[in-house]
């Protein structure tokens, strides 16, 4: 694939992935990439992707064809847990032909495509395999989020970690505004100490703010 695919991790659940990957979308498209996000597993719904929704929600492009066609949201798991236990409780497992087919797809029709993960670098999706090992299968360069939230540093730096033993690429680091600690002498220390650690140890890696915004100020879209 010619098409670079950058997957979207985060140092915890719940620190501003989905959020991320739709304000990357909606900037790249409005500098002249054409880019689209996919959900790499989502548990907790039926039918349609959340994330996916949000996504376009923030990206203001309106539900798109590969939305319809499940290009997106290849698989979809009703139980709101970790892939592994969702798998167990719907009685299916995880088709990652179907997956990769969906990605591929995705590729032949954009310039950028944004997989976004679910939960860690960690995060178990089969008894048997981590999410850091389909990535390592992959080869996929890493867009990880972090943020100033306090303990945001130890995560990060283990998941940093995670990454250089597994001989993964980290493309950028995607600092979440929207997530910064209550005490603003801790919030610039975590940047501060962030931005010299990718300097030092990942100096190819980019830095990226992702601002804030009101979420509920973004418009429902039809779907």
């Amino acid at each position: 694939m010619s098409t670079p695919v950058y997957f979207i991790s985060g140092i915890d659940t719940g620190i501003g992935k989905t959020y991320t990957t739709g304000y990357l979308a909606k900037l790249w498209n409005e500098q002249g990439q054409k880019t689209i996000t996919q959900k790499l597993v989502q548990t907790g719904n039926v039918d349609i992707s959340e994330d996916i929704q949000q996504h376009r929600e923030i990206m203001q492009s309106g539900w798109l064809a590969e939305d319809d066609s499940k290009l997106t949201m290849p698989e979809i798991f009703s139980y709101p847990a970790s892939p592994h236990l969702a798998t167990k409780i719907d009685g299916r497992e995880i088709d990652f032909h179907k997956i990769s087919a969906a990605t591929i797809s995705l590729t032949e029709k954009y310039d950028v495509v944004l997989l976004e993960g679910a939960g860690g670098l960690m995060v178990p999706l089969t008894d048997t395999l981590l999410t850091i090992d389909y990535l390592v299968d992959k080869k996929f360069p890493i867009i990880l989020v972090s943020s100033g939230r306090l303990g945001s540093i130890n995560h990060t730096l283990l998941s940093l970690e995670a990454l250089k033993n597994r001989g993964l690429e980290l493309y950028a680091l995607a600092y979440n505004l929207n997530d910064e600690s209550q005490d603003e002498l801790i919030s610039k220390d975590t940047s501060d100490y962030l931005k010299n650690y990718l300097a030092l140890h990942f100096p190819q890696a980019q830095w990226i703010d992702i601002p804030k915004i009101e979420l509920q100020q973004l418009r429902k879209i039809p779907r």
